[in-house]
């Protein structure tokens, strides 16, 4: 009986650790790259740099940069009762962005809904720090 217990144990200790690796072997950092904030959705990372005359929104797959050709993003800024809206075009390989006047400052809540080609739209959420 304890022999079976210490397989098992050992089994799962090993799977564990053959997933961290998987996952380590994949390259993804969940690290700001721009000076943004990141959040992340199944294999994609999302990093927002929201600045008073431009927001960017940088695409990560498995720490690669991602095509933006034929994403959409609109981005809903929350700053206490007040609420703006922003839409995004791509601006190069891995990046969509707005320019204009926007109003972000520490507390800026930010919901980004991302649709890549042939994906369902994907809810991101930042909290400006």
């Amino acid at each position: 009986m304890n022999t079976r217990y210490f397989i098992a144990t050992l089994a799962l200790a090993v799977s564990g650790a053959a997933f961290a690796a998987g996952n380590h072997a994949h390259g993804d950092d969940h690290k700001p790259q721009h000076g943004g904030i990141v959040a992340g959705t199944n294999d994609m990372d999302y990093e927002l740099v929201a600045k008073p005359n431009a927001i960017t929104l940088y695409l990560r797959d498995h720490g690669k940069a991602a095509s933006s050709e034929g994403v959409t993003a609109k981005l809903t800024l929350l700053n206490g009762t007040e609420k703006s809206e922003a839409v995004l075009a791509p601006a190069g390989e891995g990046k969509l962005e707005a320019k204009g006047t926007f109003k972000v400052a520490a507390g800026t809540k930010v919901v980004a809904l991302v649709t890549l080609p042939g994906k369902k739209p994907a809810n991101v959420r930042f909290a400006v720090k």
